[in-house]
C-alpha cells in the first residue's frame, strides 16, 4: 500500500533500534507534563489565585487541544511529512513548558496549551507509525510505547512535591524541570528525520469521512473517551481528596504515583495479551472490575486501604488504557485507517473526557463534598464497561460501512 513500505535503508537493524528508542524518547515525553501538575495543584491554584473550577481547567485545556487538533494531524503528516510534524511538536512542547513556568496567570495557561497542541500530535501518529513499522510486533511495540510514557508520568507524580519543597525549586522550577526530558527526545528524534524521511507522510486517500460513520469506530472513541477522564480526572484531583483526608502532600503524592506505578506492568503486557486474543471482552470486564473496586473504595473505603484503592484504580487504568491503545491497530485493517481511527478517538474522546477536571472540581464547589463528583465517576466506569464490550468485538471499522 502507498506510503507504508520501508525505504531500503531503514530495514537493517541498526535503523530499527534507533526508530524504537526514537519513539521511546518521544513516548517518556509525553505524560511528565501533566503528572507532574496534579500534585501540585493546590500550590498553583492558591500562588495564581484560581478558583476550584478554574484550577480544573488546567487539566481541560489541554484537553481540548487535543480535541481540536487530533482529527488534524495526519492530513498535516500526509502534507509535511510525519517525521518533520513529529519534529515540530518536540519543539512546541519544550518550549511550552519554559513558557507556563514563566510569572504570570495569561503565561501559564498559553504554556499548557501549546502542551496540549504538542502531545495531540504525537499521540494520534505514534500508533499509525508503530502499525506502518512494526506490523508483526504491534502488540509488543504499543507495550513499549505505552510503558515508556508511564514510567515517566509515576516518576513526575511521586517527585513534583519534594522538589517543589525539599529542594527548594517551588512549583514553577519543578514544572519546569521536564524541559530537560522533552529537549531531550528533540534531540532522539534527529536522526529519524534522515531515516524515516517521507516514506510515513503518506499518499493514502483521507478515510476520515467513513471512519466517522463507522458504529464500531463511535465505541472505541467513547471507550478512550471515558478511559482518558477518569485518567485526568484522577490526575487533578486524587492529590486535593487525600489532602482533604488528612493526608500530607508528599503523602498524596507518593500514593499519586503508586497508582500509576500500579499501571506499568499491564500497560505492557495488556496489548501483547490483547494482540493475541480473537475478541478483547474478557480484558474489558476485568478493567471494569478493577475500576470499579477502586472508585467505591475512594468514596466509600477506609482512608487507611487508600493504597490498595489507588493500586486497583491504577491496574484497572493499565488494562483500559493498554486496550484504547490497541483498538487502533486491532479494529483497523490499515495504516491510514489506524491513524485515522486515532484522529477521531482522540479528538471525539478528549473533548469528552476535557469535561471530567472542571466538572468534577464544579460539582465539588457546588455540593461541599466529594461524594457528587466521585458518583460521577462510578457511572463512568459503568458507560466504559458498555463502550468496551462493544469496541472488544472481533470487527473491522470499514465492515458496515
Amino acid at each position: 500500500m502507498a506510503g507504508t513500505s520501508l525505504p531500503a535503508h531503514d530495514s537493517n537493524t541498526g535503523s530499527r533500534w534507533m526508530l524504537i528508542i526514537g519513539i521511546i524518547c518521544v513516548a517518556a515525553a509525553l505524560r511528565a507534563p501533566f503528572t507532574s501538575v496534579g500534585p501540585l495543584l493546590e500550590m498553583i491554584r492558591d500562588d495564581l489565585g484560581l478558583s476550584n473550577t478554574l484550577a480544573g481547567a488546567i487539566t481541560t485545556l489541554p484537553l481540548l487541544a487535543f480535541a481540536l487538533l487530533s482529527p488534524f494531524a495526519p492530513q498535516l503528516a500526509r502534507r509535511l511529512g510525519l517525521p518533520n510534524i513529529l519534529m515540530l511538536a518536540m519543539l512546541t512542547l519544550s518550549m511550552g513548558i519554559l513558557v507556563r513556568s514563566a510569572s504570570g496567570t495569561v503565561t501559564f495557561f498559553a504554556g499548557t496549551a501549546m502542551i496540549g497542541l504538542s502531545i495531540a500530535v504525537c499521540n494520534v501518529l505514534l500508533p499509525g507509525l508503530i502499525k506502518g513499522k512494526f506490523p508483526h510486533r504491534i502488540g509488543l511495540m504499543t507495550g513499549v510505547y505505552t510503558v515508556s510514557m508511564n514510567i515517566c508520568a509515576a516518576a513526575a507524580s511521586g517527585v513534583s512535591v519534594p522538589l517543589a519543597t525539599s529542594a527548594g525549586l517551588g512549583w514553577r522550577g519543578t514544572l519546569a524541570l521536564w524541559f530537560v526530558i522533552a529537549a531531550l527526545a528533540t534531540l532522539f528524534w534527529i536522526p529519524q528525520m534522515k531515516s524515516l524521511g517521507q516514506s510515513s507522510a503518506g499518499g493514502v486517500r483521507s478515510s476520515a469521512v467513513r471512519i466517522w460513520r463507522s458504529p464500531l469506530a463511535w465505541q472505541v472513541t467513547l471507550f478512550m473517551g471515558l478511559q482518558s477522564l477518569l485518567y485526568y480526572v484522577l490526575i487533578s484531583w486524587f492529590s486535593v481528596i487525600l489532602g482533604e483526608r488528612g493526608m500530607t502532600p508528599g503523602h498524596a503524592g507518593w500514593i499519586l504515583s503508586l497508582m500509576q506505578l500500579a499501571q506499568l506492568p499491564f500497560t505492557f503486557f495488556v496489548p501483547l495479551w490483547a494482540g493475541r486474543m480473537k475478541n478483547q471482552r474478557p480484558l474489558v470486564v476485568i478493567t471494569f472490575v478493577l475500576f470499579i473496586i477502586g472508585i467505591l473504595g475512594v468514596w466509600l473505603g477506609r482512608t487507611e486501604l487508600m493504597a490498595l484503592w489507588a493500586i486497583c484504580i491504577g491496574i484497572g487504568g493499565g488494562f483500559a488504557f493498554g486496550l484504547a491503545m490497541m483498538f487502533f491497530s486491532l479494529r483497523t485493517r490499515t495504516v491510514q485507517e489506524a491513524s485515522e481511527l486515532s484522529g477521531m478517538a482522540q479528538s471525539a474522546g478528549y473533548l469528552l473526557a476535557a469535561a471530567g477536571p472542571a466538572l468534577f472540581g464544579l460539582l465539588h464547589d457546588a455540593a461541599g463534598s466529594w461524594n457528587a463528583p466521585l458518583a460521577l465517576l462510578a457511572g463512568a466506569c459503568v458507560l466504559l464497561f458498555v463502550a468496551g464490550m462493544g469496541a472488544g468485538r472481533d470487527r473491522y471499522v470499514g465492515d458496515r460501512l
